[in-house]
């Protein structure tokens, strides 16, 4: 893949990191980002910090993506070798039946699918009705519980969305796995690399938190070892623009550019920040659009609470099928989200970071 950075963009989503297995995501990320950072390191959970310095006396900007994905952890083996399991993030039922997954043991990964019923054995009624997550179950080709065991599978394994990284006819639409939010990483990456050879009045912190998919943890985390002056959480948005999605419930184009969030079930986005942002996407001629989304929360949610409160704001990337085995997003916005950030971490210098957090 002659792109670089497609080929970024194909190994961060190819990575199998689930929360609490953010392993092989973290490893991926520092390759990519150590060429533009002064100084990477971790906290504690695990949450990669990527330090890259223009005036050590200036704020402290931290622009965050999360490492994990959602998945599944094994719980039990069956007697008859099929797996069950806990969900890790949030899943709909009705988009996992006899979806591929990976299983990861301490002997290397497995094939699987998590099972279903043919239809020619159900009622008329039973198609109607959905399959409980309770009742699902994993399929690795095994006899027994013995068998399954002799693979390496043991309860705690990590269980893994199986969608390999796609360059559609379209080329400028992308599918993949964990965009949500490996493409919050590749942002964070890609702002180090924008201000590279480049004098910015300020310390950038190019982060890749652990486990914000069960409660943002890593975010919490990560804020407190950097303790920021201003926040901003990159993540996937909503993608509205397909059959069956209202206006009503959800705003967000593909390729009309970052999605500026006013109003997420974590936090309300910082006014004088989220003007300051958009004042800069129209100086710069930056597309951009605004959303909401009263259902789901983002990192900036952890870290505006972080020590005495930190100015913060989200800014997602359009995507269609989040919290599915297959996304879809646009490279214009992700460019475009790059480009944004960039502008503004070169106009955060500590007057205007003061203004806008007291004024």
């Amino acid at each position: 893949m002659a792109d670089e950075k497609l080929q970024m963009l194909k190994d961060l989503t190819n990575a199998n990191a689930i929360s609490g297995f953010e392993k092989e995501a973290r490893e991926v990320m520092t390759k990519y980002i150590s060429p533009y950072a002064d100084h990477v390191s971790t906290d504690h959970l695990g949450s990669l910090i990527a330090t890259k310095t223009g005036d050590a006396n200036g704020p402290k900007i931290m622009v965050a993506g999360h490492l994990d994905e959602i998945g599944f952890l094994v719980t039990s083996v069956d007697e008859k070798g099929f797996l069950r399991f806990q969900t890790i993030g949030g899943w709909w039922g009705q988009v996992m039946l006899a979806q591929r997954v990976t299983v990861m043991t301490r002997s290397g990964t497995i094939d699987g699918v998590i099972g279903s019923k043919p239809p020619h054995v159900l009622t008329p009624e039973a198609r109607k009705k959905p399959v409980e997550i309770k009742e699902m179950f994993i399929d690795i080709g095994a006899s027994s519980r013995e068998e399954a065991e002799s693979f390496g599978v043991r309860p705690g394994d990590a269980i893994v969305p199986v969608c390999e990284f796609t360059v559609m006819k379209n080329e400028k639409l992308l599918m993949a796995k964990a965009w949500d939010n490996r493409i919050g990483c590749a942002i964070a990456i890609d702002v180090l690399r924008g201000l590279e050879n480049v004098d910015h009045p300020n310390t950038v912190y190019g982060v890749g938190t652990v486990q914000e998919e069960v409660g943002l943890r890593g975010a919490k985390t990560s804020g407190h070892a950097i303790k920021p002056d201003i926040g901003f959480g990159i993540d996937v948005g909503i993608g509205a623009d397909t059959p069956g999605v209202s206006d009503k419930e959800a705003q967000g184009t593909l390729g009309n550019g970052p999605q500026i969030i006013l109003y997420d079930a974590s936090m309300i986005a910082h006014k004088e920040l989220r003007d300051f942002v958009v004042q800069t996407a129209d100086d710069h001629e930056i597309p951009y659009q605004y959303a909401a989304i009263p259902g789901g929360g983002t990192d900036s949610g952890a870290i505006h609470l972080t020590a005495d409160g930190v100015p913060a704001l989200s800014i997602t990337v359009a995507t269609r099928y989040i919290h599915t085995h297959a996304g879809i997003l646009h490279r214009d916005d992700y460019e475009n989200t790059v480009k944004l950030l960039v502008e503004v971490i070169k106009r955060l210098d500590a007057d205007t970071v003061k203004r806008l957090t007291f004024q």
